[in-house]
């Protein structure tokens, strides 16, 4: 699966960007919900195990996934669970025990069957639906930390994988927050990072949402506001979906207030 070389590239990618730090500099907050690198880091390595076993070991995935279940219900937040899960490994060594286990998960799910049926805490998945998961959650947290060092991303063509989510998840997120899903889907129409132009549905000069690729992906993963981005929202449904979308699973979430995440 080419969802599965996308993910390990786009793991590659904040690698780079965090190999020249320190052990302290895995401690500083992010602007989300001040989770800081190590937050960030171990909650991308557990749940890439995870998803892992749901893949290949999907009896010791129900086990595993129960025990961080019944962490969260004797209280203890996410980050508490999985530090406790992971035995509080933290900064350089918690760097390369994610670094020395994304690769296996490349090589899984790039040998697996697209179509495969696989468990999650939710509805069961395809095999391409759980990398591309990941792929999302690793480019979407990863934003905090670009943000925090200062560092301007460079994005790949890769994020069309995300932007398939966020289209895929129109209806989702309405439901989600219990409202009728409007039957109008609005006209997208993008610049990838590499200039090209990708569309979705019906042509509208009164529906519609234009701009980069990129932003529309920082805008249905919540990194960013929708008023932080230059995308050009036009119509009551494309308005309404960009002030709440939501592509990742889960209660609904309320996006970033504007200048939150912007820096």
């Amino acid at each position: 699966m080419q969802q599965a070389h996308d993910f390990g590239d786009e793991s590659d990618a904040l690698y780079e960007l965090l190999a020249p730090l320190n052990d302290e500099d895995f401690d500083r907050p992010t602007r989300f919900k001040d989770w800081t690198i190590n937050d960030i880091l171990a909650h991308l390595h557990i749940f890439n195990h995870l998803a892992d076993l749901s893949l290949l070991k999907p009896d010791q995935f129900a086990k595993e996934y129960a025990d961080m279940v019944a962490l969260r219900e004797t209280g203890a937040t996410m980050r508490e669970a999985t530090d406790q899960l992971l035995n509080n490994i933290k900064g350089r060594a918690l760097l390369d025990l994610w670094h020395g286990y994304y690769p296996k998960s490349t090589a899984a799910f790039g040998a697996a069957d697209p179509k495969q049926r696989v468990k999650w805490a939710g509805p069961d998945m395809s095999a391409r639906s759980s990398i591309s998961a990941r792929l999302m959650e690793t480019w979407s947290h990863a934003q905090a930390i670009y943000d925090l060092l200062g560092v301007q991303r460079t994005n790949r063509d890769r994020i069309k994988n995300i932007v398939i989510m966020g289209m895929n998840t129109f209806g989702w997120t309405f439901i989600n927050r219990g409202e009728d899903v409007p039957e109008d889907v609005p006209y997208v129409r993008l610049t990838a990072p590499s200039g090209e132009i990708w569309e979705w549905n019906e042509a509208s000069d009164t529906n519609r949402i234009e701009g980069l690729a990129e932003e529309f992906c920082q805008v249905v993963t919540q990194c960013r506001n929708v008023g932080d981005t230059g995308l050009k929202v036009t119509g009551e449904t494309a308005t309404r979906w960009m002030a709440v979308a939501q592509c990742f699973a889960g209660p609904p979430e309320t996006p970033p207030a504007v200048a939150a995440r912007q820096v």
